[in-house]
């Protein structure tokens, strides 16, 4: 007797299990005001300054008097958004880069490869300093610095994968036929390419998070009083001793976030890879 196949969701429990949880942590950003039921994050009291996790402020508050809750939900819209933008980036720029260099080789390869050689040759978060600093403290500059060191990464690994698409049977014979460069590129090259290039970017996003957060943590990235959660943790740290509680909530926003999109990654990888099969 023929064993019944598996339903989707069964056979990819992670994936299904962790793509329902990004789902929610988004609708989370989207519907903030309903959420926090339309507290301002930047309002905030002095006499309520510092006040430890309650009933009238589940998440304490901070040296402001603003609510923490209400920041930490605020800051998932933030910090969402700035990741996703650095991946969209660097993925856009370095596919599309990437592809170019390894499939037309010659001249292109050698200029691109060598701008990604020496932007990698850089520690990633030092660069990301240097170009947070010169462009100045700001969300949208830090997203641009993250972008400008990740964008390598996809290039290298859009390259080598069309390389040895470049070479099959199948292509060298689109080519003998007249096949034009564009219809190669659309055709054969991005299709081939896409699925390893769209899980590393699903892998990228809690790291990339993680960067930003550090930016804004070492005064490079958002700034007051932007709810974003490595801001949240800058603000925080004087308070470590007295008011754990300022850290505490910001860090578990970005250990629950990170784990989420770590997970979803690996979850696409085994549905992507034709190696992992579920």
């Amino acid at each position: 007797m023929e064993m019944k196949k598996k339903s989707f969701f069964a056979a990819n429990k992670t994936f299904c299990v962790f793509c329902i949880l990004a789902i929610l942590l988004i609708l989370t950003a989207i519907f903030a005001p309903v959420v926090t039921r339309g507290i301002d994050p930047a309002a905030g009291s002095l006499k309520d300054a510092i006040l430890p996790p309650g009933p009238g402020h589940i998440f304490g508050t901070d040296k402001m008097g603003r609510d923490i809750f209400t920041r930490v939900i605020y800051g998932s819209r933030v910090s969402l958004t700035a990741a996703l933008s650095v991946v969209g980036l660097s993925f856009g720029i370095g596919t599309l880069l990437g592809v170019l260099s390894g499939y037309f080789r010659g001249i292109v390869d050698a200029i691109i490869m060598r701008i990604a050689d020496m932007m990698v040759s850089f520690p990633g978060l030092v660069l990301a300093m240097a170009v947070a600093g010169i462009l100045g403290a700001s969300i949208r500059n830090a997203v641009l610095a993250v972008a400008v060191v990740t964008w390598p990464k996809y290039a290298r690994l859009a390259r080598s994968l069309v390389l040895k698409i470049r070479d099959r049977d199948y292509v060298a014979a689109a080519v003998t036929t007249g096949s034009k460069h564009g219809y190669m590129l659309v055709r054969y090259m991005l299709p081939n390419a896409l699925p390893t290039l769209i899980i590393t970017a699903a892998t990228d996003i809690g790291s990339l998070m993680l960067e930003l957060a550090g930016l804004s943590f070492l005064g490079f990235g958002a700034v007051s009083p932007t709810p974003e959660w490595g801001l949240m943790l800058s603000e925080g740290r004087a308070y470590m001793q007295t008011a754990p509680w300022l850290m505490v909530f910001p860090g578990l926003a970005i250990l629950i976030t990170v784990i989420i999109f770590n997970m979803l990654g690996d979850g696409l990888r085994d549905i992507l890879d034709p190696r992992h099969e579920g």
